[in-house]
């Protein structure tokens, strides 16, 4: 059956978006080709500024490189403009005569700088700042001259400046206002933005008009309005953004200042859609990030025909870093009615908070310097709340914290590296991070702009109280990060997900081994009579004892917590396979014997197969994870050779010895579905492909849920995920001495009996 066509014109952060969650959702709907005018893949726009201030290299603000676009099969034409669309015939056509039927039509065209008419706006090294080819004049020029002009004194043309700074220019900002930043900021908090601005060396002209570009052929300066000059041998036109709707106009599809959409991103013109800069909705179009991404999630659905309430408009918010200092603005911050309802100024800290209302209502806020408030002033915004919700209230938490627990588990938290809040919180769950710096490590998050820096930070206060709010089960939200299938029951007798029941086996347990010291070592003897009857309980499960299903996986989670069980230490046997089954020697009966390969348990266990000849990985392997209890049955491969009849691309691990070394498998599945497994990484010695091994099974015994096969733990967690923590040394080693110290703990004996509920009711 053919797939119909979409092809979007626009190879931005807004159309890449949205075929990125068509893509995360119906993968095979669609044959995809993305027209870019650009000769690159997708890019970080607003990160330009920081390649411009040397924080970043072009490489770095890369969104989707060019193989992203191959593994997807997207047909990505760049160096392409589209100057022509027959809605009649179905037909796109470039500038270069290249024509391309589609059945679906997506409008991301952006927008362009807004050049006003200034006489001698066309001289040469007058130019906007808007690409990547902008950063290199704008450079290319630093190396030559030492005085430039930025016209327009907002967010843009203050980074451009500082761009220049770090090049070694002088920057003069040049602002037809009484203040900068004038549409986001009151002349308080823009008094000091320009304060510190002015310490970094940027220099300002305000309340001045361009009269005209001094130069022959190319600039000299500005000469303004009052008759007033100024000398500038680079000038940058700083001063806004203008839809690109001339290709939607020839083409008789509507609009206004942008395309005009609707609720579902339709144009006039039956099967054409538009989203981003260039789109106009309910009479807006929007220029900020957030805004764009909203439209391209409601368009993915739209056109994956799944049911979506549409977009509704979004609330202009600007949460960022100007050359360093913290700045927030949200809704309305001035206008006909408008009152300020609180006004704070921290002279000695250097911080700045305004919030205003109209008629009792919370229309606008501004921040300065201290901006963890944000997000949460946002949301009172966003609701019209009253007044009165602004009033602290005794005993409640910080309203950064409050907005972070009520802010959607998909939501974008850091959009210039697109990380959710779900995305955060699961790392900091499972990795225990505790600091902002380790979330950027892992995550991205607050890495570009450092606008999301504050919400980072109340998302780690919010995890932290979840945990302390498990241990008296009084948790207010399930940070699931998963797909919908680990959210379902774990079984009849609860409403808990897999992921619930892990974290409040493993806090519970926690809190009575450190609060209830004194009958701790009596209360998990008796697990099943005592500990697991109390838990269930606690937890309203529907049934008072249990089930064959959800005690097995209590019994797993308290394991993996710690709690290691003595009971199964000599049944639980790792099971060896060898490729020569016919030799029946003596010797391999006996080794059958002692590894029971056939015997059977209600455990699940590793599985070892590998060739006959003993190799040292296989041995080191075999003695780390003997008796190890694992989620599900995993089973190892190891081939000692490309003709060894071990088959590790269907192993749930597979090690293949080469030449060079070794080659480590993920995710291979032999049965129904047949998967095949990814590679994860090399190795150059035994020891680094058993450590590589070591690493993966342990992260997926702490990760996965209990009857969790390896290779869906694989695709729930993503081989990009999975490759980038695993090759992190540092993690790799955290994760080899967990194992470690388990070894030694079952060889010990454990911490204690639990009961004799079985793990698992499989025959391994």
């Amino acid at each position: 059956m053919s797939r119909k066509k979409l092809v979007v014109i626009g190879n931005g952060m807004a159309g890449v978006k949205c075929v990125e969650e068509i893509i995360n959702l119906e993968p095979d709907a669609y044959e995809i080709v993305i027209y870019g005018t650009e000769p690159r893949p997708n890019y970080n726009r607003i990160m330009l500024s920081k390649v411009l201030q040397g924080e970043h290299s072009i490489q770095d603000i890369i969104i989707n490189d060019w193989t992203w676009y191959a593994e997807r099969d997207i047909r990505l034409c760049t160096g392409e403009t589209v100057h022509r669309i027959d809605p009649h015939t179905k037909c796109i056509e470039t500038e270069s005569g290249k024509k391309e039927t589609y059945d679906i039509l997506i409008l991301a065209t952006g927008s362009s700088p807004f050049i006003p008419p200034i006489p001698g706006i066309d001289k040469e090294r007058v130019m906007s700042f808007r690409t990547i080819d902008d950063c290199t004049r704008m450079a290319d020029y630093s190396k030559e001259y030492r005085k430039a002009a930025v016209i327009g004194g907002g967010l843009l043309g203050l980074e451009a400046a500082r761009g220049l700074l770090h090049l070694g220019m002088e920057a003069v900002v040049v602002h037809n206002a009484p203040y900068i930043m004038n549409r986001q900021l009151d002349y308080e908090a823009a008094w000091m933005l320009q304060r510190e601005l002015a310490d970094q060396g940027m220099s300002f002209l305000l309340n001045k008009n361009t009269q005209k570009i001094t130069g022959r052929s190319q600039a000299q300066g500005l000469l303004f309005t009052d008759g007033s000059k100024l000398e500038a041998q680079v000038i940058i036109i700083a001063v806004g953004i203008r839809p690109n709707v001339n290709l939607a106009r020839r083409s008789g599809i509507a609009t206004q200042r942008a395309v005009v959409v609707d609720d579902y991103m339709r144009t006039s013109v039956p099967d054409v859609y538009a989203v981003g800069e260039c789109a106009e909705h309910r009479g807006i179009s929007y220029g900020l990030v957030a805004p764009l991404y909203e439209q391209g999630k409601v368009l993915a659905r739209t056109l994956c025909g799944q049911e979506v309430p549409g977009y509704t408009g979004s609330v202009p918010y600007s949460q960022l870093k100007v050359s360093g200092v913290d700045v927030f603005s949200a809704g309305e911050i001035s206008g006909d009615g408008m009152q300020t309802a609180i006004q704070h100024l921290d002279g000695i800290q250097g911080t700045y908070k305004k919030v205003l209302m109209q008629a009792g209502k919370v229309r606008g806020a501004i921040l300065f310097g201290n901006t963890v408030e944000g997000t949460a002033l946002l949301g009172l915004v966003q609701r019209g709340a009253d007044v009165a919700e602004l009033a602290p209230k005794e005993g409640s938490p910080d309203p950064a914290e409050t907005a972070a627990a009520a802010l959607p588990s998909q939501e974008t938290v850091c959009a210039c590296n697109n990380v959710s809040k779900a995305a955060i919180l699961k790392v900091i769950r499972e990795q225990g991070l505790e600091t902002e710096e380790q979330v950027k490590q892992r995550t991205k998050a607050s890495g570009s702009c450092g606008g999301c820096k504050p919400m980072v930070a109340a998302l780690l206060k919010h995890a932290k109280r979840m945990e302390l709010d498990g241990a008296t089960g009084t948790s207010t939200e399930s940070d699931s990060t998963e797909e919908t299938s680990t959210k379902l029951p774990v079984c009849h007798c609860t409403d808990m997900s897999h992921e619930e029941l892990k974290h409040q086996v493993n806090v519970m347990l926690t809190y009575q081994k450190e609060f209830g010291r004194s009958n701790f070592e009596a209360t998990v003897i008796s697990f099943e009579g005592t500990w697991i009857i109390s838990l269930l309980k606690q937890l309203n499960w529907h049934s008072e004892q249990g089930c064959s299903v959800c005690l097995p996986a209590i019994r797993y989670y308290a394991h993996i917590s710690g709690y290691t069980l003595r009971s199964i230490e000599n049944e639980v046997k790792i099971e060896l396979e060898t490729e020569y089954k016919q030799m029946e020697t003596k010797e391999l009966i006996q080794l059958k014997q002692d590894q029971g390969i056939h015997i059977y348990s209600d455990y699940h266990i590793l599985s070892l197969a590998a060739s006959m000849t003993t190799s040292e990985v296989e041995s080191r392997l075999r003695t780390n994870w003997k008796n190890a209890v694992m989620p599900s049955q995993v089973n190892l491969g190891i081939a000692l050779s490309p003709r060894s009849p071990v088959s590790v691309l269907v192993a749930d691990i597979g090690l293949q010895a080469s030449p060079a070394g070794w080659e480590i498998y993920v995710g291979g599945h032999a049965g129904h579905p047949v998967k095949q497994a990814s590679l994860l990484g090399t190795a150059e010695s035994e020891q680094q492909a058993v450590n590589l091994a070591s690493a993966c099974l342990q992260w997926y015994r702490q990760s996965a849920w209990f009857d969790e096969p390896l290779w869906e733990w694989t695709e729930r967690m993503g081989m990009m995920l999975i490759r980038e923590t695993l090759l992190d040394t540092q993690l790799q080693q955290e994760l080899i001495i967990n194992r470690t110290q388990e070894c030694g703990t079952e060889a010990e004996g454990g911490t204690g009996i639990l009961s004799e509920v079985p793990i698992a009711q499989a025959r391994v």
